[in-house]
């Protein structure tokens, strides 16, 4: 039985949803963070992204002895996750196959152990491993997504507009509205690994920052 950190289950309310959307607090959290732009079933630069991403994320795992890390300990690796949008404001559910427009953030969430001087470590050490990658392209950032609503969507990443339409009523009826801005963006958690599932049964959490809607004034 593994005793190791595991963001799924530290974090069930964030990795642990259904297939009805549900209203959250998403509490600020650490991650390693990759910028880029285009299809990411066609662009080298989103597959270099995912790579470097894994890449320093085990090459920190793996690192009980040699990283420059306070506190270590071993953890899962978390689910890769990503922020997308077209022009700053997310998807209106037509444009969703405009794929060479997305602009995108991939990440992965890490320990607070991971600092600054840690990351360069792990870069480092990926660089001489895998000549083709650029680390320095990967940065740590926090982010603090707040008041949000998610939900399972099981599916294509096409029929995501599907899902998004059911959290959109669902929002109306609780009183909230959608709040994409080009600061808090649409966000989707892969769950399982894409390239051995059929597109039919893809897991994937679709999570939208929201606000109270604002009470008209009579």
């Amino acid at each position: 039985m593994s005793d190791k950190y595991d963001f799924k289950k530290e974090y069930r309310q964030l990795y642990q949803t259904k297939t009805d959307p549900v209203v959250i607090q998403v509490p600020p959290r650490k991650y390693l963070c990759v910028d880029g732009f285009g299809d990411p079933n066609t662009s080298r630069e989103y597959q270099d992204a995912v790579a470097l991403l894994y890449g320093i994320t085990y090459t920190i795992k793996m690192s009980r002895t040699e990283a420059p890390a306070q506190g270590y300990f071993d953890y899962v690796a978390p689910p890769l996750e990503g922020f997308w949008d077209i022009d700053g404001k997310g998807f209106d559910g037509h444009r969703i196959t405009d794929k060479e427009r997305f602009a995108w953030t991939s990440f992965m969430a890490v320990p607070d152990y991971v600092t600054p001087q840690v990351l360069k470590w792990a870069a480092e050490k990926l660089r001489t491993k895998k000549p083709g990658l650029n680390p320095s392209a990967v940065r740590l950032e926090i982010f603090e997504e707040g008041l949000c609503v998610q939900c399972m969507h099981v599916g294509t990443y096409d029929s995501e507009p599907e899902t998004i339409r059911r959290m959109n009523e669902f929002l109306e009826q609780e009183g909230y509205e959608t709040d994409i801005t080009p600061q808090r963006r649409h966000h989707e958690i892969y769950l399982g690994d894409p390239r051995k599932q059929a597109p039919e049964k893809r897991k994937t959490i679709i999570r939208h920052p929201i606000k109270r809607k604002a009470v008209p004034v009579e």
